[in-house]
């Protein structure tokens, strides 16, 4: 493990940043102290792992993906360093407290939700597990935005996270590479041999920076690299020097704002060309850089499959195919089918959705316009592919439209990854089901070997050991530590199901966190809730699918029926829900507006908010949730069924104890499986039901009850303060697209479940059993294990 910081070096670095001694400096200056003495070690091991994988030749996978969401470094590293107490014990000589040191880093500003979290859960497992594993991705300025909630409306704001997340960063301006966009190609054939020339186009720089990943009780520290765009040289002296400064900083400009920000709006030409931009660059940056090390190691390309995994992380990356093909083709001589092949067997993708809006698409024009020479690879590409359909499905035409990649003037990314990856995986069982019975079928009837199913996991270290401290103690004092390396033995807690002694002290341990996050809600919301109450909490992005509406408006349900006999027994309730919406998603937008002043509306009720209480905490991210999730007893997860592919939250909510209600969608079906019908709260339509539903014609008038119409009309005739006109359009237009994910089809039976939960939670040792069963089965759901099957069936790593 690594040796701890001594305080002579620490007073050293100290006196090279800061200019005074550890007794000198405040919090935010210990932090970077103390952050850039970690990164020098961790730099060191990195150098050692990457010398031995080099010299032992072995395999190594790249995983690409738009989003990280790392969260905050400092604690996590010092946890997995086994260094928390003895930088404890340093500072607190200097009069410093780590937790107010640590309180100083923001979270990395890199990825926006699930997909971005689960990236990084892999990389900390495959880290763990000792496998080279090098993340790629693009080097956010202003990451996803600071969320701000005013007027109840969302309002984004930049993330500057660089200001003092750069402590962890390696910048290797020597290993920039270049990438080119737009301009002309010239395509001929010399003697037979094919040629390519790009001309006129504009060239951009992407410089790498390390951000490393350290594992928990292990000398492996892998690398996450991020891309960052620059344009050398671009500053133009004669239009500066006649005023024209606008002009002057044009091309630097044009160039950097594509690592400004995750995810632009792309709700205009504008925004779509930026997106593709971005995808390309990191892409384009991260293949060179692969290639480039392959062939410094190897000297050839025969053997890139075997040393080299390449993994699509959804559909942003997928450009990986055309691109390694122009990079094999163009830059290192291959002919078209050697660097197909090459191509097919280094490739991998993972699908994360089954929504068709979310497979995405580029206009054939932009596309072209953009990206030339990928375009007329693409185009190649499609007519092959063609060629197999066409003869495995004769006189279909359906079926051959459905499956091209270039179609109806787009050029569609989920087939361009299935038209060529070796393997598909989806991330849970129902959802991989789906995508080979339904969304890939015709892909899957093809050739069924290249599809398999990859259920979801998490960095449960993180999510447990350092997010839940009091609870972790505890099971180490029950069942040992064996699982912090292996979760699976969390099992060996079911032997104290019915130890009335444990149960109560877990019950005491989530009364902590309870408080904790109370304080949390006192301080950032001026809001004072009781810890004693039922904490229900719905934590995810904010998309309908997602039916925070559905647990709103049963909200509103609760608070009439309060009114309406004030004296009735009522479990109290405090509903605890944190998202961001996409900055141009106007519905969502609405959706939060809706629940904070809903908020406002119950929280000010005398005669309600003793009972209910409703929080909308701002600005959701990792180190939030790290607070949020320990104090949880009941874990929302109520999507529509058959539209969550998996879902993450669900599993550090059930590993914390909290008992899920939810719907059979997703990795619910799973837990399901590991704790059983009596330690969960199911509601709602399966996937099947749904599927019939929408077959014979859904109209959600047809499932209206008195309660629900009293909530509806509350969003209508002002009581809350605002109309939500937009939201009832959503649940009750006429265009066919009525209540499109079944939230009043489900309110019934959603209320009902509720009713069930406020049963169960005033027998407390029947509510603290399911809460132990659903810590003692969360041991399925360890990214380790979701790594290690990645690596056996997907990348063919030892």
């Amino acid at each position: 493990m690594y040796d701890p910081h001594n305080e002579e070096v620490l007073e050293n670095i100290c006196m090279h940043l800061c200019g005074c001694t550890l007794d000198e400096v405040a919090p935010k200056q210990a932090y970077r102290v103390l952050a850039t003495a970690l990164r020098e070690g961790i730099d060191r091991f990195n150098q050692e792992f990457r010398e031995k994988v080099a010299k032992e030749g072995r395999k190594q996978a790249y995983y690409l993906s738009m989003e990280f969401l790392v969260g905050t470094s400092l604690y996590n590293n010092l946890f997995n360093c086994g260094l928390l107490e003895d930088a404890r014990e340093i500072l607190k000589k200097h009069n410093l407290d780590l937790d107010d040191v640590v309180e100083c880093e923001h979270d990395a500003g890199l990825g926006n939700g699930g997909l971005g979290r689960l990236a990084s859960c892999y990389m900390d497992a495959a880290t763990t597990l000792d496998y080279p594993v090098t993340g790629f991705s693009i080097l956010y300025e202003f990451g996803i935005f600071r969320q701000r909630i005013i007027d109840g409306w969302q309002v984004e704001f930049p993330d500057n996270w660089l200001s003092d997340g750069e402590v962890w960063l390696r910048k290797r301006e020597e290993d920039a590479v270049e990438v080119r966009f737009g301009g002309e190609v010239h395509e001929w054939f010399d003697n037979g041999i094919f040629k390519v020339v790009n001309s006129g186009y504009d060239s951009v720089l992407a410089v790498p920076y390390d951000l490393y990943i350290t594992g928990y009780d292990t000398n492996t520290v892998n690398r996450l690299v991020l891309w960052s765009a620059s344009k050398p040289q671009s500053f133009d002296m004669a239009a500066f020097a006649k005023g024209d400064y606008e002009s002057a900083m044009y091309e630097s400009n044009k160039a950097q704002i594509i690592s400004k920000v995750l995810y632009p709006s792309d709700d205009h030409v504008a925004g779509k060309k930026l997106r593709l931009q971005q995808q390309y660059f990191f892409v384009s940056a991260s293949l060179q850089s692969i290639l480039t090390e392959h062939l410094r190691q190897y000297k050839t390309l025969d053997n890139l499959p075997d040393k080299v995994a390449i993994h699509i992380n959804d559909t942003h990356p997928a450009l990986c195919v055309p691109e390694l093909m122009r990079l094999l083709m163009d830059e290192c001589g291959l002919g078209w089918d050697e660097a197909w092949d090459l191509t097919c067997r280094t490739l991998s993708y993972t699908n994360h959705t089954v929504m068709a809006e979310a497979l995405e698409h580029w206009p054939c024009d932009l596309f072209e316009s953009l990206l030339p020479r990928l375009y007329s690879i693409v185009k190649e590409i499609n007519r092959r592919l063609m060629e197999k359909i066409t003869v495995f499905y004769p006189n279909d035409p359906g079926k051959w439209e459905y499956m091209q990649v270039i179609s109806g003037g787009e050029v569609r990314m989920a087939n361009l990854c299935l038209a060529c990856c070796h393997m598909t995986n989806g991330v849970s069982r129902p959802h991989t089901d789906i995508l080979m019975k339904d969304v890939f079928h015709d892909y899957y009837a093809m050739d069924n070997s290249k599809f398999t199913s990859v259920t979801n996991g998490i960095a449960y270290r993180r999510w447990l050991g350092q997010a839940n401290p009091l609870l972790t103690d505890y099971l180490k004092e029950l069942i040992g530590d064996g699982f912090m390396k292996d979760a699976n033995e969390l099992e060996k807690l079911m032997k104290y199901a019915d130890d009335k002694t444990v149960l109560d002290r877990l019950e005491e341990i989530k009364l902590s966190n309870k408080t904790r996050l109370a304080r949390y809600i006192a301080n950032h919301n001026g809001l004072i809730v009781d810890p004693s109450s039922m904490f229900d909490v719905q934590v995810k992005r904010l998309h309908e699918y997602k039916r925070q509406l559905l647990n709103a408006l049963n909200i509103l349900k609760m608070y009439n029926e309060i009114k309406d006999d004030p004296n009735k027994d009522f479990v109290p309730r405090t509903f605890v829900f944190a998202a961001k919406a996409s900055a141009g998603y106007t519905l969502a937008k609405e959706i939060i507006k809706l629940i904070v002043c809903i908020s406002n509306f119950v929280n000010s009720d005398p005669e309600v908010r003793d009972k209910l209480k409703v929080v909308f905490l701002e600005d959701y991210k990792v180190s939030l949730a790290e607070v949020i999730i320990p104090a949880a007893n009941i874990s929302e997860q109520i999507s529509n069924a058959g539209k969550e592919a998996s879902g993450t939250s669900n599993m550090k909510l059930m590993l914390n104890g909290a008992v899920t209600l939810g719907t059979l969608d997703g990795a619910n079906v799973e837990i399901l499986e590991q704790v059983g019908e009596d330690n969960i709260f199911l509601f709602g339509m399966t996937t099947e039901e749904v599927d019939e539903l929408r077959k014979k014609g859904y109209d959600p008038r047809k499932y209206l009850t008195p309660e629900l119409d009293r909530a509806l009309d509350m969003l209508t005739y002002g009581v809350l303060g605002e109309r939500f006109d937009g939201i009832m359009h959503s649940l009750f237009n006429e265009t066919g697209w009525a209540d499109q994910y079944m939230t009043v089809a489900d309110f019934t039976s959603y209320s009902e479940a509720q009713k069930k939960v406020s049963e169960v939670f005033t027998d407390r040792d029947r509510f603290n059993r399911m809460s132990l069963v659903n810590i003692a089965n969360s041991g399925f759901f360890s990214s380790d294990r979701s790594i290690r099957e990645y690596c056996d069936r997907i990348w063919g790593m030892k």
